[in-house]
């Protein structure tokens, strides 16, 4: 058991399973929180223990971001309120990242107003994993620690001890691409990366591969699986150019219809998520021994006691 009690661990609605995980590596009890809504859908949150003093870090990805996110907002109030010392917004998967900067004119950024609600609701640090594009930490005026999700994944790449691997990037864009020469990097492969052009959004044409995947084992790597679209007509593009096997690797599994079905069906070996977000009910059923899942709790939890402890989480990026 971890002896400090001023460190607290909350977790609303979104995903409490990740975060009794958290509670069980770091050995504390998960705090007690009602969390309800009224009957016309406006969220009710009571904290049922004392936090006057306390470090407590709220454990709650943005799935469903219109709902969980305006939870994770009332929880930091009621904390900030209830004279907690420091309030961290735990977000492993940070919803409306995707409107990051505007392409486009009167669009949004929204991936800077959900930055501003939270600092407003109270929260004095985040604690994310990996933001869909890096230049997200700058629009917040608080400490954010953007732990990653690939190194995790590389791990379970490396232990297949596969052969002639090549990672690919499904998109040429700002994130897709450093986030798939970090992975070549650790696993000493080259790079290749898919050219496409996105019509609308959820849907992608592939264009052009560029890069050595005939005979290779092929390793898609993103960071967001939603409805699989990118991923699945990356996987064909790289089978019809030649690649020996076609593996799939994303940190955050939102696997939005039809996306479970587009993945049965895709030529793609095994694909390999994080537990960043709740999975579907259908999605292990129907993915069986094809989906692997690699729970981030251990290194959420790691970082939870550093940052507790007034300790560098620096070494965490590195795993």
């Amino acid at each position: 058991m971890y002896a400090d009690t001023r460190l607290k661990i909350l977790s609303g609605r979104a995903h409490p399973a990740l975060a009794e995980a958290i509670c069980q590596h770091i050995g504390v009890p998960l705090a007690a929180i009602s969390v309800s809504q009224f009957a016309d859908g406006e969220t009710r949150v009571v904290i049922q223990e004392n936090v006057r003093g306390c470090d407590v870090f709220v454990i709650q990805p943005t799935l469903r971001p219109n709902e969980t996110l305006m939870e994770l907002l009332v929880i930091c109030d009621a904390l900030r309120r209830a004279s907690a010392h420091r309030i961290t917004a735990v977000i492993p998967y940070y919803g409306y990242a995707r409107q990051d900067r505007k392409l486009e004119g009167r669009v949004p950024i929204t991936a800077k107003l959900v930055a501003n609600l939270l600092t407003t609701a109270g929260a004095d640090r985040v604690l994310t994993i990996d933001l869909h594009a890096g230049q997200i930490q700058g629009f917040f005026d608080i400490p954010v620690d953007h732990l990653s999700g690939v190194t995790l994944l590389a791990e379970q790449v490396r232990a297949k001890g596969l052969t002639d691997v090549v990672v690919v990037s499904p998109d040429a864009g700002e994130g897709g691409i450093p986030r798939a020469r970090g992975l070549a990097e650790s696993l000493r492969a080259p790079l290749a990366v898919v050219d496409k052009r996105r019509p609308q959004a959820n849907q992608a044409e592939v264009m052009n591969v560029i890069g050595p995947v005939q005979g290779r084992v092929a390793v898609l790597v993103d960071d967001i699986i939603d409805t699989a679209g990118t991923i699945v007509k990356g996987a064909t593009a790289l089978v019809a150019l030649g690649a020996r096997e076609v593996y799939a690797a994303g940190v955050h599994a939102l696997l939005s219809p039809p996306a479970v079905t587009r993945l049965r069906e895709a030529p793609i070996t095994e694909i390999m998520v994080t537990d960043t977000l709740p999975l579907p009910d259908n999605a292990r059923a129907e993915l069986g021994a094809k989906l692997r899942v690699v729970s981030v709790a251990p290194l959420l939890g790691d970082a939870i006691v550093r940052i507790h402890e007034d300790r560098s989480i620096s070494e965490l990026f590195f795993r």
